[in-house]
């Protein structure tokens, strides 16, 4: 009788879960048993016997912040060394010991011209993260380009991965229990069909649980670092920029000039020859009374003398 009830308890406290938000953090503690508490207890509080041998509890063990940081830095240098720069800052990525960096992503775009940007996505260990941004700026300074942007952001996370680990436990001392009632299979033909519906769905909680701790974990291990790459210099503005801007359009200019006449040309050619055609056929088969347009021609009267 105990185990039908434990095993209709737990179902219903299930489809409670179930109705509700698939988010982690909407999740009820099922476990309420005297059991439950009582083999947690211990985990949460410690005692420590005094000097006189009384036992006294200790206060609850702090746990350590777990902050996800991000870093985000901003160079400028000559568009014909940002492609540098960003192999430069991949050896360094890569010259790092025991994976403390791997990178995700870089581009870079417009090397041709005077104006080219380029983005790099790297991920680096926690703890070698802001001296590796140092690193990156003194490569950028032997290229002949200068930091103009950095910021540091972090995400303190150490809330959401306690509830999910607490959480967690919950499902894992549920799933164990469920597991042991179907292995003794006690109890009627539809209550185990339940508890078998039941414990895949608890399974599948644990899964999602366990994967969103792994990525947790991974923010806070390996932070995050974008790098923007930016050439060109401000301009100094005064009476002779408007004059240097307008003799470096001067290529570009001609440029659209000869494109647009050989447009012209393409689109008209055909045309031209078409009429053309039309014309020497006119004149080549119109009769000799008639006029170019088809009208005929009256002869002239003589003229008295």
């Amino acid at each position: 009788m105990t185990r039908s009830l434990f095993i209709t308890a737990a179902i219903l406290s299930l489809a409670a879960c179930a109705d509700g938000s698939q988010n982690m953090a909407s999740y009820d503690m099922v476990e309420t048993d005297i059991a439950g508490v009582e083999a947690e207890a211990p985990a949460l509080m410690s005692r420590k016997q005094t000097a006189d041998g009384n036992s006294t509890a200790t206060e609850i063990p702090i746990s350590q912040p777990q902050i996800a940081y991000s870093y985000d830095y901003g160079f400028r240098l000559p568009s014909s060394e940002i492609p540098t720069a960003q192999q430069q800052h991949v050896t360094l990525c890569n010259q790092m010991p025991a994976n403390g960096c791997r990178v995700l992503n870089m581009s870079n775009s417009g090397s041709e011209g005077d104006y080219a940007t380029g983005r790099l996505h790297l991920e680096v260990a926690a703890p070698k993260a802001r001296a590796f941004g140092e690193q990156l700026a003194e490569a950028v300074d032997q290229s002949g380009g200068s930091q103009i942007a950095a910021s540091i952001t972090g995400e303190d996370l150490s809330k959401k991965i306690v509830d999910t680990e607490a959480r967690l436990r919950s499902r894992v001392l549920l799933s164990q229990r469920l597991t042991e009632l179907l292995r003794t299979r006690k109890g009627t033909v539809a209550e185990l069909v339940e508890a078998e519906r039941a414990v895949t769905t608890v399974n599948e909680e644990i899964d999602q649980a366990r994967s969103w701790l792994k990525e947790m974990r991974g923010r806070v291990a390996y932070s995050t670092v974008m790098v923007n790459y930016q050439s060109g210099v401000p301009g100094s503005g005064g009476f002779t920029r408007p004059i240097r801007e307008a003799f470096g359009g001067i290529a570009s200019t001609l440029g659209y000039s000869v494109g647009a006449a050989i447009t012209f040309i393409a689109v008209t050619l055909p045309w031209i020859l078409l009429l053309a055609l039309a014309i020497y056929l006119r004149r080549r088969f119109k009769s000799a009374d008639r006029s170019f347009w088809g009208r005929k021609i009256e002869p002239s009267a003589p003229t008295e003398d």
